[in-house]
């Protein structure tokens, strides 16, 4: 073993030994020359960069020499535009300057010339105060001189006067308001014409004449004593169920049905047709048909009415009053059909309140609805365009609506252009040739008796029944009547009429009494 280690030890320190001499004799020399190569490189490098410094100073040198160069010119150039705008502005002051003297120099002239004006006007000033006070003393002396000629001061003679052209141009004022009334009155009436005659010609409605009463045809006489029954049962039970008086006289094959009510009159009319074509007549009978012409009868109305809200084109109407409506078929004035005049009265005010610029759609429900009150008139106290307010109203229609209604026959003054229009389309419905139909004797007795009644009394002119007798206008004496009896003259006559005549609605009674001035011009 410590003859390995001797040899291990040897062998290490033959290799150190070795490396050292390798790295004297070899690694140093080449350490040696590659130091030499490094500093001939950095000399070199040395010269390029202090070439190389010294060209930079050269370029920095021909640079500033160069701005100087463009320093110089561009200053040159600055000072000769600035003594260039120099120069242009000496030359518009000195033109300024010269203005200014002119400008001092006119005004100047113009402060001399207003010195003179100045003069001048102070002298016409005080020319014109002496005159004025020489005329207010002339003026003096000529009102003191009128005065005593005429005996009035000045301001007695003012009042004159201004009351001389107060009362001429009241005059001419007046005269001027007449002309323009009149030309006025004259185009509107043309105007009213002309749209009257238009809307009359574009609502042609064919018009038939109807009766108060139902006729009822019979196939034989001997059908009248079945009518009658058996110590007059069949009549008794049939008058009974019906409310309406069965007419039977020496009329060949008929018998006439009678009631104020036309919904009753009609019911009884079917009853007794289909009585009479089915020929079993008694009271049990009877009062079968008459139930069943009651249900027929209620449906044409509920049909007749919603059929003339449709032919109008009005909607929001209640079931009350479509069914009113639906009755009015049934009712008659003066021969003409009620459902009918007021279908054609709502197409006549559509049109009229189209033509004027008025409330078209209020104006046509009016004039469908002005006459609902006549549907219940029998049952009701009254005039029947206040029994229709007073529907119409219950019923929630507009209040201009109602308003219309109720002064169709001015039992309420009209106070809207609808309400006009009504009565206009009302009068234009009732007065077509055709449309109503009275006897001509019975209407005369009645505006006779009116007329009589109202000359009855002292102190009266004359009187005049208008408006088919429903309204009597008395003229009085004014020297014998004052308007105290005026007023207890209309009472009188209105009772009168009620106590004496029998008459359908109601009779206005107007009593007019009239002082005139009259003078003449010559």
């Amino acid at each position: 073993m410590p003859n390995i280690a001797n040899i291990l030890i040897a062998v290490v320190l033959a290799i150190v030994f070795t490396l050292s001499a390798g790295y004297v004799f070899l690694v140093r020399p080449l350490k040696a020359r590659e130091s030499e190569r490094f500093q001939e490189l950095a000399q070199g490098q040395a010269a390029d960069t202090q070439r190389h410094k010294e060209d930079t100073l050269r370029e920095l040198d021909n640079l500033k020499r160069q701005a100087v160069l463009d320093a110089k010119e561009e200053a040159l150039k600055l000072r000769t535009e600035v003594e260039n705008e120099n120069r242009e502005k000496r030359t518009e002051i000195q033109r300024l300057e010269r203005r200014l003297d002119q400008k001092e120099e006119n005004l100047g002239r113009r402060e001399e010339s207003l010195e003179a004006r100045d003069r001048h006007i102070q002298e016409r000033d005080a020319e014109l105060t002496k005159i004025k006070q020489e005329l207010d003393c002339l003026l003096t002396k000529r009102i003191t001189e009128l005065q005593k000629i005429a005996g009035m001061t000045r301001e007695e003679a003012t009042s004159v006067f201004l009351k001389t052209i107060e009362d001429e141009s009241r005059h001419e004022a007046a005269k001027l308001v007449r002309d323009i009334e009149d030309a006025a009155r004259k185009d509107g009436e043309r105007k009213a014409r002309q749209i009257v005659t238009d809307v009359i010609q574009r609502c042609s409605v064919d018009q038939t004449s109807e009766t108060t009463v139902s006729v009822v045809p019979l196939p034989n006489d001997e059908m009248k004593g079945r009518i009658i029954g058996r110590e007059g049962r069949n009549i008794r039970a049939f008058e009974t169920m019906t409310g309406v008086d069965l007419i039977i006289d020496d009329t060949p094959e008929a018998v006439v049905l009678s009631s104020f009510d036309p919904v009753r009159r009609e019911i009884a009319r079917i009853a007794l047709t289909n009585l009479i074509v089915d020929g079993r007549i008694h009271p049990g009978r009877i009062e079968e048909l008459i139930k069943k012409a009651q249900a027929e009868v209620d449906a044409r109305v509920q049909e007749a009415g919603e059929s003339a809200v449709l032919e109008t084109g009005l909607t929001g109407l209640s079931p009350e009053i479509v069914t009113l409506l639906g009755k009015m078929k049934y009712r008659t004035s003066y021969g003409q059909n009620v459902l009918n005049h007021s279908i054609e009265v709502a197409l006549l005010c559509g049109m009229l309140a189209a033509e004027v610029g008025a409330d078209v759609a209020v104006a046509k429900r009016a004039g469908l609805l002005h006459d609902i009150g006549k549907a219940v008139d029998f049952e009701v106290e009254g005039p029947h365009a206040l029994i229709s307010g007073e529907i119409l109203r219950r019923n929630r229609e507009p209040e201009a609506v109602v308003h219309a209604a109720e002064a169709h026959h001015h039992d309420v003054e009209p106070a809207t252009v609808e309400a006009v229009l009504v009565i206009c389309g009302d009068q234009i419905s009732a007065s077509r040739p055709g449309a109503r139909r009275e006897t001509l004797e019975t209407y005369v007795k009645r505006v006779r008796r009116i007329e009589e009644i109202a000359d009855s009394f002292p102190g009266v002119e004359k009187s005049f029944a208008v408006q088919a007798g429903r309204e009597v206008r008395i003229i009085v004496k004014p020297d014998h009547v004052d308007d105290l009896g005026s007023l207890k003259l209309a009472k009188d006559t209105a009772r009168r009429i009620e106590e004496e005549m029998e008459y359908p609605g109601q009779i206005k009674v107007t009593v007019i009494r009239e002082t005139r001035s009259v003078d003449y011009a010559r």
